[in-house]
């Protein structure tokens, strides 16, 4: 058993601010072949994330801290939808699906997400990434 508090939150934000990428991952899958990729991803402002696609799982996010907007977009990199999740104001989460184009922007330190895809993890391929 693992159990999910504030020491883990804080020693995996801790990774965060520490990394290039301003985002680290928290595994709770034991391969990246298993049915479902199941992660605590802790995220800094200012980390990039591109709008992407995914074209095989809907992707959901549980807001466990922080906050942050998720960016829906069409297929001509127009902004169709924004959502701001924070705790505070009610909305602990987000389920994006199959094939929508989307990003993030986090917008306070800290911010850490239960986020769960199916499986077997598949990198981002160039088509499924707005330039």
């Amino acid at each position: 058993m693992e159990i999910i508090d504030d020491e883990l939150l804080d020693s995996i934000t801790e990774l965060a601010s520490k990394s290039p990428r301003l985002r680290m991952n928290h595994n709770f899958h034991k391969s990246l072949d298993d049915k479902a990729q199941r992660l605590l991803n802790a995220m800094e402002p200012g980390t990039e994330l591109p709008i992407h696609r995914h074209l095989n799982t809907d992707e959901t996010y549980i807001l466990l801290r922080g906050s942050l907007q998720v960016l829906c977009y069409n297929e001509e990199k127009e902004l169709i939808e924004t959502e701001r999740l924070d705790p505070l104001t009610g909305k602990f989460g987000v389920n994006i699906p199959i094939g929508q184009w989307h990003s993030i922007k986090v917008l306070e330190r800290g911010t850490v997400i239960f986020e769960v895809k199916d499986g077997p993890y598949c990198p981002l391929k160039e088509e499924d990434v707005l330039e």
